[in-house]
């Protein structure tokens, strides 16, 4: 007997390389699945201008990166939303992307429409594949809820940015052209559906959920080659965390040698592996 509903995956037609180049723009969910990667030696742009939580804030963050040459390689790039809750300066009329603690007196909040939230992603989209015309894009609306919203707040906001990812993955550009969407929202309310599996505060995911949609998303997206990788990559991180009793031992030293040598035939075998 089954206990617990499985969310489907769909197979974006694309597999992540080893040690691939890749971006993560958007909530503080982006921040912890760029990390995660980025522990795995994959090649991570991540968050380079901030958190940005809403699609008007992460297509101000890829405007940004436009002018670098690094964004033309990379090749997988997560666009992940939190809200659609954007922050207008009375002043200028234009949406800014932090507050910087200034008095709520100088802003008009607003909620974006499906319609302004689509387009704002599109445009993002847009500008990442004229760096990288094949460029794979990841669509994901972060699980972690709004409490200052009310909680029926916070879910229409993440209705409005689950139709609006729905709108741009549908687009007649198909997958390339508008994105790819994986499933993080669902996996952590219809999957896993515990407060265990929450942090402390009961709103972000805890590091086990972050670990289990790791682990949902690596069997679907990434390549064998990049399995290969972290299996041989993943003893090598740990002999290199370990602690010695006696770090000045000759054991260790041998032990340490024994590690670097084997990193350096890895980095043959994975030109892209930088330690």
């Amino acid at each position: 007997m089954e206990f617990r509903t499985v969310v489907d995956i769909d197979d974006p037609g694309f597999r992540i390389g080893a040690c691939e180049e890749m971006l993560f723009v958007g909530s503080c969910f982006a921040d912890k699945i760029g990390a995660r990667f980025t522990d795995e030696k994959f090649r991570t742009i991540v968050n380079p201008y901030g958190v940005m939580y809403n699609p008007a804030s992460i297509l101000h963050t890829i405007q940004k990166l436009s002018a670098q040459p690094n964004l033309a390689t990379v090749k997988t790039a997560f666009l992940t939303l939190g809200t659609n809750h954007v922050y207008i300066l009375n002043e200028t009329g234009e949406i800014v992307d932090n507050c910087q603690k200034r008095p709520q007196s100088l802003f008009t909040e607003k909620e974006l429409t499906v319609d302004e939230c689509a387009d704002y992603l599109q445009q993002a989209i847009d500008i990442l594949h004229a760096a990288n015309p094949v460029m794979r894009i990841v669509l994901t609306v972060s699980p972690i809820r709004y409490r200052k919203y009310g909680y029926h707040g916070s879910q229409l906001s993440k209705a409005t940015l689950l139709l609006a990812v729905n709108k741009v993955c549908s687009s007649p550009f198909g997958g390339v052209g508008g994105g790819f969407y994986f499933p993080a929202y669902e996996i952590i309310n219809d999957e896993l559906r515990d407060y265990r599996f929450y942090a402390d505060d009961m709103l972000h995911p805890s590091s086990q959920a972050v670990e289990y949609i790791w682990q949902r998303f690596s069997e679907v997206y990434l390549s064998p080659e990049a399995k290969a990788f972290l299996k041989e990559w993943h003893p090598l991180k740990a002999a290199l965390n370990h602690k010695p009793f006696n770090p000045e031992s000759d054991e260790y030293r041998i032990f340490m040698d024994k590690t670097m040598l084997k990193i350096a035939e890895l980095q043959k075998k994975y030109p892209n592996f930088a330690v």
